[in-house]
Parts: structure tokens; C-alpha cells; sequence
């Protein structure tokens, strides 16, 4: 059996034991590395898929019960919590829905400014009004907000495919509390 020679590489051109890289292949690595690690940064600013890791945000105001702005990777982002719909407070042309001032002083309750919370989104990113569609937990104690504002009676499901990820364990959420007569399921007729 012939051995062939070994080949060198040039100085600074390894990425490990006995694999040479030329020159170009490591200025491809390199912008490859540089592509997957924005995707993830895009991912971890909550416009990853729910697989992704959250991005973290600061809460700064609410602007109804399932509306809230956050600054998150430095921009302020309006995000729309999926998987839930509270009664309206601020749809234009539209009255104040039963329940809708009490859903949106828990969301404000629950998410004062400057809370610290993680935003994950399911597979859309975007709603049609350019609001990022998302799941938002509190940092500090794990409360997963869209399943709160359900439980307490504060919302109903409100699930629109393709983003479902959280369907069941909201409508369980959303069984128990009627089932409980919580919250508007107790003051709304017909809600």
C-alpha cells in the first residue's frame, strides 16, 4: 500500500485535527458563521420560530388588554400577545366591549413598564397592521401572560393558524375559567 505524502496547510489555516482549510473556504466559514449567528439574533429579538430561543424585552406601556409595546433589541416593537383576544377598549368606530377596561388594567397590572419579559413568537411573525404576534412571560417569576389573561377570565382563545402552538393548553386555560364563571364569563352575557 502506497502512502500518498501528507499535505501541509499554510500557517493559520486549521479548524481541526488534520482538517487544512485554504484561505477562501475559511472567508466563506466565516461569513456562514456570520449569517446563522443573525439568524439566530433575528430569532432571539422574537422573530425566531417558537423553536428559538425568546428575546428579551422591557415592557413600555399596554395599550389594551392584548396589546402591549416593549423595546426589544433596542427598537420599540408594538406586540400583539397570540393566541388571545380581550374585549375591545380602543378599536376605532367601535364601542368599549364588556370586560374590556377590566382586561386591560390586568394586562397593565400584569405587565407595568419596565417589566423584563421574554417574546416568542410562533410561526407568523407579523400580523396585517405590522404588530409582532407573540407570547410574552414575565422574566422574573415564569407567568406566561396570554395564559393568565385566559385563565382569569380576562380573554377568550382567539387561535388563527398557523400560529397554534400554545391552542390547547389556552383553551384548556380558556374550559377552566368558564367552567369557574371567572371574569367576563361571569359579567358578559353571551360572552
Amino acid at each position: 500500500m502506497r502512502r500518498l505524502p501528507a499535505v501541509r496547510p499554510e500557517p493559520g489555516t486549521t479548524i481541526g485535527p488534520g482538517r487544512a482549510v485554504r484561505p477562501v473556504a475559511r472567508a466563506v466559514l466565516v461569513i456562514v458563521a456570520a449569517a446563522l449567528a443573525t439568524a439566530v439574533a433575528g430569532g432571539a429579538a422574537g422573530c425566531g420560530g417558537t423553536t428559538g430561543p425568546p428575546g428579551r424585552a422591557v415592557v413600555i406601556d399596554v395599550i389594551d388588554g392584548d396589546t402591549v409595546e416593549v423595546r426589544v433589541a433596542g427598537r420599540s416593537e408594538t406586540v400583539r400577545l397570540l393566541g388571545i383576544d380581550t374585549p375591545e377598549t380602543v378599536a376605532p368606530g367601535q364601542p368599549v366591549d364588556c370586560y374590556g377596561p377590566e382586561a386591560s388594567a390586568r394586562t397593565k397590572e400584569l405587565l407595568p413598564p419596565g417589566t423584563a419579559v421574554d417574546v416568542r413568537r410562533d410561526v407568523e411573525a407579523r400580523d396585517r397592521f405590522g404588530r409582532l404576534l407573540a407570547y410574552v412571560t414575565r422574566v422574573d417569576d415564569g407567568l406566561l401572560v396570554n395564559r393568565s389573561l385566559v385563565a382569569d377570565g380576562y380573554a377568550r382563545v382567539l387561535s388563527i393558524e398557523p400560529n397554534t402552538a400554545l391552542r390547547r393548553e389556552l383553551a384548556d386555560a380558556q374550559a377552566e375559567a368558564r367552567r369557574a364563571g371567572r371574569g367576563l364569563w361571569n359579567a358578559c352575557s353571551g360572552a
